[in-house]
């Protein structure tokens, strides 16, 4: 049975009533802002990036899948504003926090961001209070690191969790660039720390979202968010050693490997090679679960494995650039490098552990000449170093000209701005990671490509020549 003050909170939401936080207004959390705001909620957002903050009260968008004049209509209206402190905690009755979740040096889980948000929250918890946490983190986090911040400061103030006030876990859904699939219309999954919690959890949930799947308790919803990305893990891994394999043994296109495979209407689905793994989740998350793992005595052998695979693209990917250069009469300190795409996938613009930045560091080490990249969705890029400093790489623009003054051209992201005929036509040399130039059919042209996984294949036109053969 639910309390009063979980029955009023159930009202408020239904009712279009409540207050909606955000806390971090990056790819996760603005696109939630938004869609809150758009239902007719008052929504609040918090940063400590002052100038996102700014941007956003100027109605700015500054997230590509979300719509330019749909944010800045709501901005006007007074329905989505923002700010760099906690200040108007005491206002917000369900909170979503959405901050970063990195790793350690050591590839341990880095926490430091969810504890701050919850400290901050704490100083203003009140009855009636949701909390729900969505970065993707390991079991026992909810229940493990936010709830004791959040009971601490609710025993000094005689609030109790599921009665008073709530938390729950539901992870984040979002595919960045995917216009099909987006956070009004992907499903979620949500986790209560008591059934008071889940219950209003789900609620605050089916106000934007029309499918939500409650589970037991919040490291199931933890779990289960590993298991998704890891999942992918796994298999690309797979395909990424299958693709040197093919490399190694010649005469076979991994390409057109998977694509026959994926004709199979049952039991496959297609992953494909590249340069190795970018963004926010999908590398980081197998450390998180070898780390909490290691805590019960139990190795994720399997996992760590995969990790370490896709890991391994870059140096991989960096060896056959230096063999294009090596196919050349030009010395490594004279080599001009032209990095086709810094984004971590295509038609992006988050470049967060994109597999860019290793291979620009591994060519600096191999003392590779100049260091150029192109990428019509970033204007800038930055790689860190160990030591904690960081160096800005010279942006171009992907012209016939700017091809042809770099001696090799490697394609780590695919997208669909690059126009795959121009790069083969003027590139002296191309590594292509991401099949990009597949339809290329000139054999001339051809000769100047190594494919990441044993050659590629138009698998229309060796149809074609099956049927002409015929």
């Amino acid at each position: 049975m639910l309390s009063s003050t979980a029955e009023g909170l159930d009202e408020q939401l239904q009712d279009g009533d409540a207050t909606i936080g955000i806390v971090g207004l990056g790819y996760v959390g603005l696109p939630l802002a938004v869609e809150y705001a758009n239902a007719g909620f008052k929504t609040i957002g918090i940063d400590l990036d002052a100038d996102r903050v700014e941007r956003l009260n100027n109605g700015d968008n500054y997230i590509d899948d979300l719509d330019d004049d749909n944010v800045r209509n709501l901005v006007d209206k007074g329905l989505l504003t923002a700010y760099t402190s906690f200040d108007a905690c005491g206002d917000i009755d369900v909170f979503y926090v959405c901050v970063p979740t990195p790793v350690t040096t050591s590839k341990d889980p880095d926490t430091k961001y969810i504890e701050s948000a919850t400290a901050s929250i704490a100083e203003h918890l009140r009855p009636g209070q949701l909390v729900i946490l969505k970065s993707t983190t390991y079991p026992d986090t909810t229940e493990g690191i936010v709830q004791p911040i959040l009971q601490e400061a609710a025993s000094d103030r005689g609030l109790e969790l599921g009665t008073d006030f709530f938390l729950a876990f539901s992870p984040e859904r979002i595919d960045p660039g995917n216009k099909e699939w987006t956070t009004a219309n992907t499903p979620v999954v949500v986790g209560g720390a008591t059934p008071a919690c889940g219950y209003v959890a789900r609620v605050a949930l089916e106000t934007i979202i029309e499918h939500v799947f409650p589970v037991s308790n919040p490291k199931v919803a933890e779990m289960e968010k590993l298991l998704e990305n890891i999942f992918r893990s796994v298999n690309i891994a797979l395909v990424n050693e299958l693709a040197r394999l093919c490399d190694r043994i010649g005469g076979i296109s991994m390409w057109e490997v998977i694509e026959a495979a994926a004709t199979k209407p049952f039991g496959f689905m297609p992953f494909y090679p590249g340069p190795g793994l970018g963004g926010h989740c999908i590398p980081i998350d197998p450390h998180y679960l070898s780390w909490l793992a290691r805590k019960y005595d139990f190795e994720t052998s399997f996992i760590t494995l995969s990790a370490r695979v896709n890991e391994s693209m870059p140096f991989y990917v960096t060896e056959a650039i230096v063999g294009a250069i090596a196919d050349q009469p030009i010395r490594m300190s004279d080599a001009n490098i032209l990095v086709l795409g810094v984004a971590f996938k295509g038609n992006v613009d988050d470049t967060r552990h994109s597999p860019a930045e290793t291979i620009i560091k591994l060519l600096e080490e191999k003392g590779v000449g100049t260091i150029r990249f192109a990428d019509p969705h970033v204007d800038e890029y930055r790689i860190q170093y160990r030591d904690g400093s960081s160096k800005a790489i010279e942006k171009v623009e992907c012209t016939p000209d700017t091809l042809a003054d770099h001696d090799v051209a490697i394609v780590v992201t695919g997208h669909d701005a690059f126009d795959p005929e121009m790069i083969a036509t003027h590139a002296p040399s191309i590594v292509d990671t991401r099949n990009m130039l597949a339809d290329i059919d000139d054999e001339a042209l051809r000769s100047k490509i190594r494919l990441l996984g044993g050659g590629g294949s138009d698998i229309t036109a060796v149809q074609s020549m099956v049927e002409d053969a015929a």
